[in-house]
């Protein structure tokens, strides 16, 4: 797995945003057992510190020491630094896998089989990935050249999944039929300025080419949103979720 997140990892906790209750709610629906959950490429523990609030314990991981010096503390999460294809999550116990905006990071195929090592009778994974922003009409369209043209090839291979939202990934479980879900937020420029800066293509660009291109778009994208001025943002998330026969 690649690690493009520890530089930078308090931006990324800070303008990450976090996930719908109604996400979690529906997984909930699937999920019989409360013992153990498995938050797989944690992160800051977005997703970790919503699944303490449902379960015994929270198994979290992330290769990352730098995001894990982050990560949001409950007494009943272990955080440990750790690929997500080769734990030291005992066999049969985990009654949810949650693979938050990571797992087109994975070698997916080492990794179902470490998912189907680990889970319990009856356990659940569930993978999901957000796509981008939505503002307005002309704040998206300078979004969508800052991505796909501006910086487009330094984004690693990996991102076409998350475009794709996860359609062209294996996920070979049995599927549970899932809708999409939206975060919705209140943002500022600054925010959104924030969470662009976050962008692993972004940081790759600034390495080769000597110049931050993020200041020019927030420049235009300024014409139109005013500093300090509140908008309602959105991110489409998609689910791919499923029960893990071995």
């Amino acid at each position: 797995m690649k690690d493009n997140f520890s530089a930078g990892s308090d931006k990324y906790a800070r303008y990450r945003p976090d996930y719908p209750q109604q996400l979690f709610d529906f997984l909930l629906n699937y999920v019989p057992g409360r013992n153990l959950a498995w938050d797989c490429g944690t992160g800051n523990g977005q997703t970790a510190a919503v699944l303490s609030r449902y379960f015994k314990k929270v198994y979290a991981n992330d290769i990352s020491s730098k995001q894990l010096s982050n990560a949001i503390i409950k007494d009943n999460i272990l955080y440990v630094q750790e690929p997500a294809e080769h734990t030291t999550v005992q066999p049969g116990t985990v009654d949810l896998v949650c693979i938050s905006q990571s797992l087109h990071w994975f070698d997916t195929d080492t990794f179902y089989a470490e998912v189907k090592r680990v889970a319990a009778p009856e356990g659940i994974i569930a993978a999901w990935t957000y796509n981008l922003i939505q503002v307005d009409q002309e704040t998206d369209a300078l979004i969508h050249d800052l991505h796909f043209n501006i910086i487009g090839k330094y984004w690693d291979k990996e991102r076409a999944h998350v475009i794709a939202g996860y359609s062209t990934l294996p996920f070979p479980f049995t599927i549970i039929d899932a809708p999409d879900f939206t975060i919705e937020l209140n943002w500022t420029p600054e925010d959104l300025e924030g969470y662009l800066d976050t962008w692993s293509g972004l940081h790759k660009f600034i390495q080769a080419e000597k110049y931050n291109p993020l200041k020019q778009v927030m420049e235009k994208i300024h014409r139109n949103w005013t500093p300090g001025e509140t908008k309602p943002v959105k991110f489409p998330l998609q689910l791919k979720a499923g029960y893990i026969h071995k």
